[in-house]
C-alpha cells in the first residue's frame, strides 16, 4: 500500500505518514488505532511505546 493510499485512508497528510514512518511524529490514539485496523493487527504490532 502507498503512503497516499494510507493516509487518504485514515484521513491524514502523506506527509504525516512519512514523519511517523521515520518517528518523528507520534500519532494521536484515534491515528493509531486507524491504521491498526487499515493493516488488521492489534495496535502493539503497529507501535510501540518505549
Amino acid at each position: 500500500m502507498s503512503q497516499q493510499i494510507l493516509a487518504d485512508r485514515v484521513g491524514v497528510t502523506r506527509q504525516t505518514i512519512i514523519a511517523i514512518e521515520k518517528d518523528k511524529y507520534s500519532p494521536s490514539l484515534e491515528v493509531a488505532f486507524k491504521i491498526a485496523n487499515i493493516f488488521k493487527v492489534p495496535l502493539g504490532e503497529v507501535f510501540n511505546y518505549g
